[in-house]
């Protein structure tokens, strides 16, 4: 039998010591990568004065001069074609975070660096957003999806996630690269151009079989690249996942009876212009209230996108096999 002792003091007996721990170091939520600013690599260089707009412009080819000279003739002299004008408007974006004083001498964790933290990344994570959406629905880019009676598809104007293509293939990572090359386009590094992904459409392209896929030649020549979950170089590109690739429900109804679909981006460069008036920056604003009791935090910034060459941007909108309706 067990034995029970009288006169015990236990927990129940001095509530009062027994409290709740709390770890002051507080975590932030998991964050992607920002990536898609990288992909504006055309830039003012010589801009004549500050201004509320940036005006790019392209000189047109001459055509071909195929016919022959005569020899006791001076040939007539050709007039240049008026310039292509692309204009890349400015707009002022900024968030802030306002703290109190009392909220930093009471607070269990000290709040001034998170709130740091979290607006530095907010800056980061609003300018990727807004480069994507000018990439996404970008006027003159061109479109691809791909069925299985027809094949291949190209259209002429960027129609954001209205169409429900299937899965992505290595077919049509081969016909983006043939029609980047096609239009003259200069690669991003090296000879290769960028593809911007979702890991779950990634997840379909790495899981093709058969002759003229990814998965063939990785199994005998890259097996390492498998086990990693990479897919490196393939098919003229350089691939790049990233979560933050627009995906959204499409279609009649609502849930399981719609389709998600995942805007993929095939580019090469100068695909997109970039204005700067003034670059992303942390701002610590002054504390002016009576008593200084309120510290604001914050970030601002004057810039501006556009499509500067929209022969160099491939959009695809693809389904994938890991969330195909919710």
């Amino acid at each position: 039998m067990p034995t029970t002792y009288a006169g015990i003091t236990g927990t129940g007996q001095v509530t009062n010591l027994i409290q709740t721990a709390w770890d002051r170091l507080l975590e932030f939520q998991l964050r992607a990568q920002p990536l898609f600013r990288q992909v504006a690599d055309k830039r003012a260089t010589q801009q004549t004065q500050p201004g509320s707009s940036v005006v790019f412009q392209l000189y047109p080819e001459l055509s071909p001069a195929t016919t022959p000279l005569t020899e006791s003739q001076d040939p007539d002299a050709v007039a240049l074609g008026n310039t292509t004008m692309v204009t890349v408007t400015l707009q002022e974006y900024g968030n802030s975070m306002l703290a109190t004083r009392k909220l930093e001498m009471l607070g269990l964790s000290d709040i001034d660096p998170a709130m740091a933290n979290l607006i530095a990344f907010n800056a980061a994570d609003t300018v990727d957003v807004l480069v994507q959406t000018v990439l996404a629905g970008g006027t003159g880019a061109q479109v691809l999806n791909e069925s299985a009676a027809s094949g291949v598809q190209s259209g002429t104007t960027v129609s954001t996630l209205t169409n429900t293509g299937t899965q992505i293939t290595s077919r049509l990572a081969r016909y983006a690269a043939a029609g980047l090359r096609s239009n003259k386009v200069v690669p991003r590094r090296g000879n290769l151009y960028a593809a911007f992904l979702h890991p779950k459409v990634s997840a379909d392209l790495r899981s093709e079989t058969g002759a003229g896929s990814w998965r063939q030649p990785h199994e005998y020549s890259a097996p390492d690249q498998i086990w990693a979950g990479e897919i490196g170089q393939y098919e003229s590109f350089y691939w790049i996942e990233n979560p933050r690739c627009i995906n959204a429900q499409v279609g009649a109804g609502s849930g399981a009876s719609q389709t998600r679909v995942f805007n993929t981006y095939f580019m090469g460069s100068q695909a997109l212009a970039e204005g700067v008036a003034i670059e992303p920056h942390i701002v610590i604003g002054e504390v002016v209230d009576k008593l200084k009791r309120f510290r604001p935090v914050g970030w601002h910034a004057l810039l501006g996108w556009a499509l500067y060459r929209p022969t160099a941007l491939y959009q695809a909108n693809l389904t994938s096999t890991l969330q195909p309706n919710q």
